[in-house]
């Protein structure tokens, strides 16, 4: 990563190369409807992060195959990392999982002013090579059976690749759709969120087809899926452009500030400033608070019904605790359904809510997060207690939605207050809000669930006190926001500041203005749009596909 500092220092290098930021410089007639095909063609590769649990039960028997050797008893997790005579447990490689979103956090708040001054494509072309050469390095871990090197490989360079290509598209395209910023953020993260249901049932079909009497084909499925991402995500990288300084989509005009809409800015705040700004750490603890929430559901979700509804889900009438060993197999496949049931309104919420706070406004739309929100969380106890699993597998899916949809409109969000000049690397440090619900949100769900089952409370009613603790993170998130105001003058940069920070971020008014850089002004065709949504919309469509089947599961 040292060449990434040493860009962040110099304001990026070279600015004829093939990844400076002028050769990205759109010329005349390129379609800006391009760009959301090529960030979701980098989102849904590091989506896979979400889908990294299907390796998890292979990996726990990689010495064993049939059934996993046991290591010594006293072995700790720093032993696992180095032992090569027995198998990894599970709640070890679940490590990989919270590494993926604290480094992705990390490393999206330390590196989003390199990434606004060095454009979108050198991002996703480091992003690409951090992520799928983790996966490699990964494999190897696989291979020889060192944890460390998959801790290494997809944990800190992985994460270090999904922080960058996470944020890699989000000042782009808020520059290309001033008219629809929601909307345009919302269809690039709907695919991080999308990333798992391509990338899960792959991944599975990799391993049955590489599986032998030697080997759970685990590291060889890393192989392939690090090559096939790697081509996905350079295209995505290559794909990008950037509008030209003043640049606006044909009939439409910025609105004049005197009809403006107080809590959208037309200046702009340098990312330097924003750890002082009081409305950035509002925001932070709006999405901290709803993604805390959120997650804390995600986790529990498929053994909350199981133990919430027992062997009504497969119409016995007895408990959980009563169900033989077919039963709770039998439950088991119907949890799974609803888990990837939920996994649809996640990823659909991500597209709907992020566009419909074009409309409703964003601290609106957070406002409706929390209220809705919260009287989801409150009723799942009382739909528990009723036996109702409609309402109780309805109210998970809207809560999953605007899960989804916060990370979505929280761009936009940003854009409002802050401007459009650094939002990309505001955005960055705003996801460190995400790294620490990563941790609140299970531990709270988590330690509560087994405090509860400890002092003897009956596992149907173990999560009735947590929702009640959930309900009141939103309100602390509800307060936040109804909080947030425009931002005093002081903390916006003055006409001259801007000019210096244009100048770094090597902005030209025009392509032609780089001398010596051949930038096409060919208009767009049509074909040429059609082929780049198909390219991403397939697989993605695949992905949705095999997902439904699976949550056909839960309705049998």
């Amino acid at each position: 990563m040292s060449s990434v500092v040493a860009g962040a220092n110099t304001g990026g290098g070279d600015e004829t190369g093939l990844l400076s930021k002028e050769r990205t410089i759109a010329g005349a007639g390129y379609n800006r409807w391009l760009v959301p095909p090529a960030a979701l063609a980098i989102h849904l590769c590091i989506g896979m992060a979400y889908g990294f649990s299907v390796f998890w039960l292979p990996l726990s028997k990689a010495i064993g195959i049939k059934s996993a050797v046991a290591c010594p008893a006293g072995t700790g997790f720093f032993d696992e990392l180095f032992v090569t005579s027995c198998d990894w447990k599970i709640a070890t490689l679940g490590w990989m999982y919270t590494l993926f979103f604290v480094f992705l956090g990390c490393s999206a708040a330390i590196w989003g002013g390199w990434l606004e001054r060095v454009g979108p494509r050198k991002a996703g072309v480091v992003s690409a090579l951090c992520w799928c050469g983790g996966m490699l390095l990964s494999a190897i871990g696989v291979y020889t059976h060192q944890f460390w090197l998959m801790v290494l490989g997809s944990g800190v360079i992985g994460g270090i690749g999904l922080g960058l290509g996470y944020i890699s598209p989000v000042s782009t395209l808020i520059k290309w759709f001033p008219d629809r910023r929601g909307m345009a953020t919302g269809m690039a993260i709907m695919g991080f969120g999308g990333g798992a249901m391509i990338g899960s049932p792959l991944a599975a079909l990799l391993m049955k087809n590489f599986a032998s009497a030697t080997g759970v084909g685990v590291w060889e499925t890393f192989v392939v899926m690090a090559i096939g991402y790697f081509v996905f995500m350079m295209g995505g990288a290559f794909g990008y452009r950037i509008p030209a300084t003043g640049w606006k989509p044909a009939g439409w005009t910025p609105p004049v500030a005197a009809n403006a809409n107080a809590m959208i800015t037309q200046r702009h705040v340098h990312v330097k400033k924003v750890w002082g700004i009081p409305q950035f750490w509002l925001v932070w603890m709006v999405l901290c608070m709803n993604v805390s929430a959120g997650i804390g559901v995600i986790g529990m979700a498929s053994p909350m019904l199981q133990e919430v509804f027992g062997g009504s889900l497969i119409g016995v009438a007895k408990k959980f605790s009563e169900l033989s060993k077919e039963e709770l197999t039998a439950i088991a496949g119907v949890a799974a359904g609803f888990a990837a049931l939920i996994s649809l309104f996640n990823i659909g919420g991500r597209f709907f809510w992020a566009s419909m706070s074009d409309f409703f406004g964003r601290r609106m739309t957070y406002v409706i997060f929390f209220v809705l929100g919260a009287i989801c969380y409150g009723s799942l106890p009382s739909s528990a207690n009723a036996g109702n699993q409609l309402l109780f597998v309805g109210a998970v899916c809207i809560i999953l939605s605007m899960y989804g949809g916060g990370f979505a409109t929280v761009p936009a969000y940003l854009a409002d207050l802050f401007g459009t000049q650094m939002v990309g690397a505001i955005h960055g440090r705003l996801l460190t809000a995400w790294a620490t619900a990563g941790i609140i949100g299970p531990v709270v769900v988590n330690y509560m669930r087994e405090y509860q089952l400890g002092i003897g409370i009956p596992r149907a009613q173990v999560y009735n006190q947590t929702m009640y603790i959930l309900v009141g993170m939103l309100a602390i998130g509800l307060i936040c926001n109804l909080m947030v105001r425009p931002l005093a003058d002081k903390w916006f940069m003055t006409d001259a500041e801007l000019a210096e920070e244009k100048k770094l971020a090597h902005e030209r008014a025009t392509a032609s203005e780089v001398g010596g850089v051949a930038v096409s002004d060919a208009p767009s065709s049509p074909a040429v749009v059609g082929l780049a949504w198909l390219a991403v919309g397939i697989p993605l469509a695949w992905g949705v596909y095999m997902t439904l089947i699976s949550a056909a599961k839960f309705f049998h």
